[in-house]
């Protein structure tokens, strides 16, 4: 690892003003693959802005349909929390298939949503829900935050504050796991929201990030059940292909993965 220094943030305008003044400075908030990513000096940032103590940035509340989570948040905190059970009981499991327990205690919500990692959970949690995500300058859905493999909409000095998600009429996540590294090489989140309108998006599998498969919300609509998506494939052209799995066998686990979401949603 390269030397760098160490900054804690007391608030918002703390943390931008630390950024700003640094040569080349990162947040950090959990640093689950930042700080790993220095261990390898595969990055060298000058300076690290901690994130983690600004209490703008922590707690998880229920709000009438709302449920809102501090970015600050740590996956523990996400899949313990009775807010986040009572109203999006796949959400809290979803954050507790994350990595280890070592993992779920540091690495925060916002730290993972931020760094858009292809094979990350959260991405199809904020997608499938139509969470939107509040930074220190505006509000953004996660249709129009998420932009690419680790690309978000974020400026350079832009922080997440919270994420908040409609609680849905029903909702379901499910995974096939990396066994080694626990990260999804497809999991899907199968979301019908209290409108009506059905959801379904993917992570892990696409070669640009989360994905929606339009095919697959449109036959839920019309019929909510495993079977309505038991024959709607994905092409395996936008798929990942790596050592873990090829570009076809990931579009065969987008079908399987959403079925067995629908089934967990009831």
């Amino acid at each position: 690892m390269y030397a760098t220094t160490y900054h804690k943030a007391s608030s918002l305008d703390d943390a931008v003003a630390k950024l700003g003044g640094a040569e080349d400075g990162k947040f950090l908030s959990g640093g689950q693959t930042l700080l790993a990513t220095m261990k390898q000096r595969l990055a060298a940032p000058t300076d690290l802005v901690d994130l983690t103590k600004i209490p703008e940035l922590k707690g998880i509340t229920l709000d009438g349909d709302t449920v809102t989570v501090g970015a600050a948040s740590t996956h523990y905190e996400v899949h313990s929390s009775d807010a986040v059970k009572s109203a999006i009981p796949a959400l809290a499991a979803l954050a507790g298939l994350i990595g280890d327990p070592a993992v779920r205690n540091m690495g925060t919500m916002g730290g993972s949503v931020a760094n858009n990692d292809p094979a990350a959970d959260y991405p199809a949690a904020l997608v499938g829900l139509n969470a939107t995500v509040h930074t220190n300058k505006r509000a953004l859905s996660a249709d129009d935050f998420f932009t690419g493999m680790f690309e978000t909409a974020l400026e350079e000095d832009e922080v997440i504050v919270k994420i908040s998600f409609p609680a849905p009429e029903k909702a379901g996540y499910e995974k096939f796991r990396n066994p080694a590294s626990r990260y999804a090489m497809c999991g899907v989140m199968a979301v019908k929201l209290k409108d009506g309108s059905v959801r379904v998006a993917v992570t892990g599998a696409g070669s640009d990030g989360v994905f929606r498969v339009p095919e697959m919300e449109q036959a839920l609509a019309a019929n909510w059940s495993p079977d309505a998506v038991a024959s709607i494939t994905v092409s395996p052209d936008d798929m990942i292909g790596d050592l873990h799995g090829s570009p076809e066998y990931r579009a065969h686990l987008v079908t399987v993965m959403a079925k067995r979401a629908v089934a967990a949603a009831g």
